[in-house]
């Protein structure tokens, strides 16, 4: 027997005692457990640091007490967060001994939002924001201004404090308000540089969110991205203005209410576009709720009851017609649905779904009313809602017939998948990989360079159908959509069921040039308009083929693109070897792409996510839409700042 084996066996024959236990403290098990708090050390939990020091700052707005936040990228590479609030508290608890500042900073589910008269809403719910961000730095501090003081206290190494809080002089003009600037722990995060354009995007959400409340950027990093101020006067109905502008819209007026009740606040903003897409983003107070929740439901209900009635009593529906469904309804529809109230249940720390019961009825008893006056006083619109509705009511059925007639074709399962598929062996979906080829002569060089146990190859003809500017009764007729859908395997539209996906690595394995990135951007549209459930759950991956290749001693060498070419060039300064441009998938032999992009011990991929859904939505609407001069301006200002995961 080995000794594993012998302290399992310990452990099994009881000897399992109190001894064996252990309790963290303090911050301990943020850092031991950092995914429990901030979802991943990746780049989206770096950029989560950043979330909870503001959402601090934002709810002192929503207190009524901020006007104004100021975020600073430094360009040691800290991050600075200033606000105008009441600044946190710097008296002493006299149960703790210990002051405002420290107990925000030091004690996880510590702060002033679980009842009393400091927040009657807020964000911060757990009492864990400010406090995780303190442990997950290598260096954090925190100035307050209050009754004409300056206080401040320096914490290092995972939330240690440098001293006490003290005051270090009087509040310049007499300001008031917080300044934590942190810098993150390399030792925890795999990479530690903010991403500018991360953070603009999710500071513009919070100005909209926020009608009047200023929030100002700046990075003073070398190269960094101008200085923007946000301030949205309109709130919500500017910010469906701003995604709408993407697409466009079936009328100019966006209809708005806002209903406030003793328990509660619900404020909705919403407007049609020509478009087949639905966009209905839900935020409690002020966080998005990715996943929906009661209020969400309570919109949906409301607006497929008001509609279906209005139509018939407009006579827009005949007696003998079916009633609208909420889908067709919604088809084409962008709206905010923002709530208010004091005790919001969410679901875990990352706050993604709301349950409330009690903001459901709120919405719906709300949305019925208003929306049925809005209605009545803008008849040219709702007529145009309606009518819309109905078209999208006849596309439904015809989707539907389609997907009948293309599962007769061609069903999902055993001999019925694609005829160019080739599948791997393996039935476990955790284990295989599906990689969409660009093209039949790359598939051909995919297949052989393959791990036939658990690697299956689908090679697509060309550019898919654009989906943006399709409905799926007309996608159902794409030979290509029609052998994506077979492959996966788990329907498609609102019938998706991501539990029957076959493979949990959906990997797209287009050129590195820029067709193949056309056809990386229509794949990625598709997926996240008609399988958005698949990106969601990190399905979703991007290969990598590399552009160059060189030669190093006797080892060839691949780099990815021209960026890579430089660095290598800055780092190897003599190297004197030429360097070949690969032409493309189908010109490499099936070692070469077996050994650069398909076996997963030397491949990259890179995961696709999707952070803010309505961000996601509009780049969508940028990339495949109709606009060419918006595409332009939107790829200039990202080229550079295009993120996936690697994994």
């Amino acid at each position: 027997m080995t000794k594993v084996d012998e302290e399992q066996s310990t452990v099994l024959d009881g000897h399992y005692s109190a001894r064996d236990m252990s309790v963290l403290e303090g911050l301990e098990p943020v850092r031991m457990r950092p995914g429990m708090y901030i979802g991943s050390t990746s780049l989206s939990g770096l950029h989560h640091l950043v979330w909870e020091v503001v959402d601090n700052s934002v709810d002192e707005a929503m207190a009524g007490a901020c006007t104004q936040i100021d975020v600073t990228l430094l360009a040691d590479g800290g991050c600075r967060v200033v606000d105008d609030g009441r600044g946190i508290p710097t008296d002493v608890n006299p149960e703790l001994g210990l002051s405002g500042v420290e107990i925000a900073l030091t004690k996880l589910h510590g702060g002033g939002k679980f009842g009393g008269a400091g927040y009657k809403v807020s964000g911060g719910l757990h009492g864990v924001g400010v406090s995780v961000v303190n442990a997950l730095s290598r260096r954090l501090v925190v100035e307050v201004d209050r009754d004409g003081l300056r206080y401040r206290m320096e914490f290092a190494d995972g939330g240690n404090p440098v001293g006490k809080l003290e005051v270090v002089g009087p509040s310049p003009s007499g300001r008031r308000g917080t300044s934590v600037t942190f810098w993150p722990d390399a030792s925890i995060f795999e990479e530690v540089a903010f991403r500018s354009q991360t953070v603009l995007e999710r500071l513009q959400m919070y100005a909209f969110l926020n009608a009047g409340l200023r929030i100002n950027f700046q990075d003073e990093r070398e190269g960094g991205a101008a200085p923007v101020s946000y301030c949205y006067e309109g709130g919500i109905v500017d910010f469906v203005k701003h995604l709408n502008a993407t697409k466009d819209p079936l009328f100019k007026k966006v209809a708005y209410f806002k209903v406030a009740e003793e328990d509660g606040e619900v404020e909705v903003a919403l407007q049609w576009n020509m478009g087949y897409n639905e966009g209905l983003y839900g935020f409690a107070n002020g966080i998005s709720t990715v996943e929906g929740g009661t209020h969400i439901e309570g919109l949906k209900k409301a607006l497929t009851n008001v509609v279906n009635k209005y139509a018939r009593t407009r006579g827009l529906l005949k007696e003998k017609d079916d009633n609208l469904l909420g889908e067709d309804i919604r088809e084409g529809m962008c709206a905010v649905v923002a709530v208010k109230l004091k005790d919001p249940q969410f679901e875990g720390q990352t706050k993604a779904k709301l349950g409330n019961t009690s903001i459901r009825s709120l919405v719906e008893r709300s949305s019925n009313e208003k929306l049925a006056e809005w209605l009545e006083e803008s008849p040219s619109e709702g007529r145009a809602v309606v009518m819309k509705a109905v078209q999208a009511s006849r596309a439904r059925m015809a989707a539907r017939d389609a997907r009948e007639a293309t599962r007769r074709k061609s069903p999902l399962e055993g001999a019925g998948m694609p005829g160019k598929l080739t599948d791997c062996r393996t039935r476990d979906p955790r284990a295989a990989e599906l990689f969409i080829v660009e093209g039949d002569s790359a598939g051909g060089p995919a297949i052989r360079a393959r791990n036939p146990e658990t690697q299956a190859i689908l090679p697509i003809r060309g550019k898919i159908l654009n989906v943006e500017r399709a409905r799926l009764d007309k996608m159902l007729k794409n030979n290509e959509i029609q052998a994506l859908i077979a492959a996966i395997g788990a329907g498609v539209g609102d019938e998706f069921d991501v539990s029957k996906v076959r493979y949990h690595k959906v990997i797209i394995l287009a050129d590195a040039d820029v067709d193949g990135s056309h056809i990386r951007t229509l794949l990625l549209t598709f997926f996240f308009r008609q399988m958005k459930p698949l990106v969601e759950e990190g399905y979703v991956y991007c290969a990598q083929p590399p552009l160059f290749s060189t030669v190093v001693g006797k080892e060839k060498l691949y780099l990815k693109d021209e960026a890579a070419r430089q660095r290598f060039l800055a780092e190897r300064p003599n190297h004197k070897a030429e360097f070949s441009r690969l032409k493309g998938l189908g010109e490499m032999d099936w070692e070469e792409l077996r050994e650069t992009t398909i076996e997963p011990s030397v491949r990259t991929l890179l995961q696709v996510e999707i952070e803010q859904a309505a961000l996601a939505d509009e780049a969508c609407s940028i990339l495949m839409g109709d606009d060419v001069e918006q595409r332009k301006q939107f790829i200039v200002a990202n080229a550079t700042e295009v993120r996936f995961l690697d994994v």
